[in-house]
């Protein structure tokens, strides 16, 4: 579960962990269903992402060290590519209705 400490609101009932290189360089490519994931890297970097096959849009959240949201990209369309500003330690993919009007730059989350 995902919620927002600093508005008290669930974002995420279901999402998958992915901790090792192979499931973050799967991520949500050829998955039918729509699943939020929640991506954690061993050190702060900068984080790149394509979304070759994954076909709808998602909304994407870069997190510091301690879940806080440094970074939004709303409305990642499927076949694009998008580089993150921040470094970030926690990448989140978010189906863009979870997201919708419960996560701004600056909350804390947590999961």
């Amino acid at each position: 579960m995902i919620t927002n400490k600093t508005t008290n609101k669930v974002i995420s009932n279901k999402e998958v962990v992915c901790k090792n290189f192979f499931t973050q360089m799967l991520g949500l490519m050829n998955k039918l269903g729509k699943t939020n994931l929640i991506m954690i890297f061993n050190k702060e970097r900068r984080i790149s992402l394509h979304m070759f096959f994954v076909f709808y849009p998602i909304d994407v959240l870069i997190l510091d060290e301690n879940k806080k949201v440094i970074e939004i990209k709303e409305n990642f369309k499927p076949f694009t590519f998008w580089t993150a500003k921040n470094k970030g330690k926690h990448l989140i993919e978010l189906g863009k209705k979870e997201s919708k009007g419960k996560v701004s730059v600056g909350d804390l989350l947590e999961f």
